[in-house]
């Protein structure tokens, strides 16, 4: 049952992503008209394929706070990154710039407002994030980061990448949390039925230094990272 479940999903939702796909570009040469909806009618279709086709439901724990914050993730799967604006009103995430060499998606998520992380460029990929990041922030969009910076097997605990520090100390925003336990189910390649859950924290401050903050973070993103 397992292995129907995912040939019939694999064909529907990446068929449809091209559709997608397609349309968003419309939308971005018609000045970008319908280009927010298209986004979040995507990642309803691909939760809507896990439901129906995969059996994976989605539960969440804890609000969400009002007003900016930086949203910090934890990373198990492709499952959270596409999800983002399901979870959000129009999110502002940071993504890899691998990812935007996609053809098509690439450039429909710049124009979304996907903000590239060039990880080899230090300094200056992190100046030229924060001045995107504070134009979102402007537009009343949150920000979500991946503060481990790739992929992590669920069960496992990494260091966080130094940019989410430098973020978090330039952009003076509140630090949500949100823990989250994809791995076991979203696998790469044979996905499994059952229940992913977000667990929102509770906002760190601004303004701590960045061993408490990193650490803060790192325990809560974790709370459902279960051996």
């Amino acid at each position: 049952m397992i292995v129907l479940r995912n040939l019939a999903f694999y064909p529907a939702f990446y068929l449809g992503s091209v559709g997608f796909v397609l349309a968003a570009l419309v939308a971005i040469a018609a000045r970008g008209r319908g280009l927010e909806r298209i986004v979040e009618g995507w990642c309803r279709w691909h939760r809507g394929c896990a439901r129906l086709l995969l059996g994976i439901r989605v539960r969440i724990e804890g609000p969400a706070p009002e007003g900016p914050a930086l949203y910090a993730i934890r990373h198990e799967s492709f499952f959270e990154a596409i999800d983002l604006p399901c979870l959000f009103d129009r999110p502002a995430p940071f993504a890899k710039s691998e990812l935007f060499a996609i053809p098509g998606w690439g450039r429909a998520a710049r124009a979304y407002g996907c903000v590239p992380v060039a990880r080899d460029q230090g300094a200056r990929a992190l100046r030229a994030m924060v001045a995107s990041a504070r134009l979102f922030i402007a537009a009343g969009r949150p920000l979500a980061i991946f503060p481990e910076g790739t992929r992590v097997p669920h069960g496992q605990r990494v260091r966080l990448q130094a940019g989410f520090a430098g973020l978090y100390k330039l952009l003076g925003l509140p630090v949500v949390p949100v823990a989250v336990d994809s791995g076991p189910l979203y696998h790469r390649r044979l996905k499994r039925p059952g229940t992913i859950t977000y667990r929102f924290a509770d906002p760190i401050a601004p303004g701590l230094p960045r061993a408490e903050v990193e650490a803060r973070v790192g325990d809560a993103i974790n709370a459902l990272n279960r051996a």
